[in-house]
């Protein structure tokens, strides 16, 4: 008997929740997420700022560096957004078997949206396109934008976008012949982008897929810690750092923090690139959905 009575609970774990404890495990899980988001910074990101401000020999980008450091720590012991452009909300969302992909499972996801919009506070960024009516809530027709992944178990994983950075973004469908353009276009991006984007800056950049799968690519390639770059990956991060644009655009060896690349087979005709720059203010994070 007592082993019967141990199994029970065991079991009744494992059974999947009930329409309304998913709804408010997925909700909270955004909240969440967007809460540890908005207000510190992956350690890797304050490692590599880090990195950054001991490798530069300007005595200018040493200063917006170290602001930059000192911004994200206030925001850490307050528990305020780091920046004031909170971003529109990017969520990748990880279903596991067993848990069914219903119209309620992605308003759940909005919700958490809503809630975070008027818990942390985030600024209400959200708009329509054409009318530029803001909805108040970041939240809308097509936001939150929302990639579904499989995986083994349910998690929210938020990359909060700015427009600083999302609107020096690029894309280019070269030819397979034009493969020596890639670094070209990586490197004209950031030339082109100047201080806009806030640099330094992260590049998330996409090769092949199709026309919108490399833009996406570009994007999840943001997901990935900067850590670690594989050879192309720091051949493209230190063509970028030789512009010089440096930190806010204000001169300096750090433009980039690093450049994380994703690729996918694409049509025998064409090479697909996308380049998603995103800002110093890297936000990203994830939390698992529990109930």
């Amino acid at each position: 008997m007592e082993i019967i009575i141990e199994f029970i609970p065991s079991v009744l774990m494992m059974l999947p929740p009930s329409g309304e404890e998913l709804f408010a495990a997925v909700s909270k899980a955004t909240c969440l997420a967007l809460r540890e988001a908005e207000t510190r910074l992956p350690s890797d990101v304050i490692a590599a700022l880090q990195r950054a401000v001991a490798n530069e020999t300007s005595e200018i980008a040493r200063e917006e560096l170290g602001r930059i450091l000192e911004n994200i720590a206030l925001a850490g012991r307050l528990e305020v957004p780091i920046c004031q452009d909170t971003g529109v909300p990017v969520v990748y969302l990880t279903v596991p078997p067993g848990i069914p992909l219903t119209d309620g499972l992605l308003e759940a996801v909005a919700d958490g949206v809503r809630k975070a919009t008027c818990e942390i506070p985030l600024r209400p960024n959200v708009v329509h396109p054409l009318e530029r009516t803001n909805t108040g809530d970041n939240t809308g027709p097509g936001m939150p934008e929302i990639h579904i992944r499989p995986g083994n178990c349910l998690k929210i994983t938020v990359l909060p976008k700015g427009a600083g950075a999302e609107n020096m973004s690029r894309l280019a469908m070269l030819l397979p012949t034009q493969k020596d353009q890639i670094e070209r276009f990586v490197t004209e991006t950031v030339l082109v982008a100047g201080g806009k984007p806030c640099p330094p800056v992260i590049l998330g950049v996409g090769i092949g897929g199709t026309f919108d799968g490399v833009a996406a690519l570009a994007k999840e390639a943001l997901l990935e810690p900067i850590d670690h770059m594989d050879p192309f990956e720091k051949e493209l991060c230190d063509a970028v750092n030789a512009l010089g644009v440096g930190p806010m655009g204000l001169g300096g060896k750090t433009t980039a923090l690093a450049v994380k690349v994703k690729t996918a087979s694409c049509h025998t005709a064409s090479m697909p690139v996308a380049v998603n720059v995103q800002c110093w203010a890297a936000r990203r994070a994830t939390q698992e959905v529990v109930w």
